[in-house]
């Protein structure tokens, strides 16, 4: 049943073990979510603890789409158990990107959340961004969506391109396949967000934003095609094993 979580119906659990590669990259993880905390302080009035859970909305965005990364990067060791020189490079880029996105990633959802809910900006205090800024902004979250997603992308095909030391079944090829595709396209949606904002510039800030819920119709899209793809080879493998009549 654990295996089943960690893996995925249809995938044997080739990481049964945390290495020390995991080990290292939950650390980091953990201090990534430690940047996200919405403060390091314990309100001493309650005025400041309501100031402290404003930021509530946007930490829990945050916190959802790193769990997100590291659900993927824990399934993909608990799937393939590599730890050669390219799976730790890879896994150290990883890494690298996830640190410097968290600080892009909690001011953008901060402003957002603040416009959502109305906490408005205190007393005296500058403006947390300006609107020639946006752009920026939505580029440089867009470049650490890219960046992610290609990474998972290369982590799963170089696990790919290793099927028959690691001894992949159809279903699993199928499935591997699958995680490289929703992450090319989702790499995508985040391009063509990045290439409407680059082009319409403040004007269009709302629809480069807006597009990213096509990463839903990704995953969805990517599910149905890989069900499609398992239907079909149950199928094959039925006719293969069914007695001549």
């Amino acid at each position: 049943m654990l295996e089943d979580f960690g893996t995925g119906k249809g995938f044997r659990c080739r990481g049964k073990e945390v290495n020390r590669i995991e080990a290292f990259s939950d650390a980091v993880f953990g201090f990534a979510l430690t940047l996200l905390v919405i403060s390091l302080e314990v309100p001493h009035t309650f005025r400041e603890l309501k100031t402290a859970m404003q930021g509530f909305p946007a930490f829990a965005i945050c916190f959802a789409s790193l769990f997100a990364i590291w659900f993927k990067h824990y399934r993909f060791f608990r799937r393939y158990g590599l730890q050669d020189a390219t799976t730790l490079f890879l896994n150290a880029i990883l890494l690298f990107v996830v640190l410097f996105y968290v600080y892009p990633l909690k001011f953008l959802f901060t402003l957002l959340t603040s416009q959502i809910f109305g906490f408005g900006n205190p007393s005296g205090a500058p403006a947390p961004i300006t609107y020639p800024d946006v752009p920026t902004l939505m580029t440089i979250y867009g470049l650490g969506i890219v960046a992610v997603d290609l990474v998972l992308a290369l982590l799963h095909w170089h696990a790919f391109r290793q099927r028959a030391h690691l001894q992949l079944d159809e279903t699993e090829e199928v499935l591997t396949v699958g995680s490289i595709r929703v992450a090319l396209l989702t790499a995508a949606v985040a391009i063509i967000s990045i290439t409407i904002i680059q082009i319409g510039g403040p004007r269009r800030t709302g629809l480069a934003g807006w597009i990213y819920f096509g990463v839903g119709a990704v995953y969805a899209f990517n599910g149905w095609w890989v069900g499609v793809k398992l239907r079909h080879l149950t199928e094959r493998q039925v006719v293969a094993v069914a007695p001549a009549t």
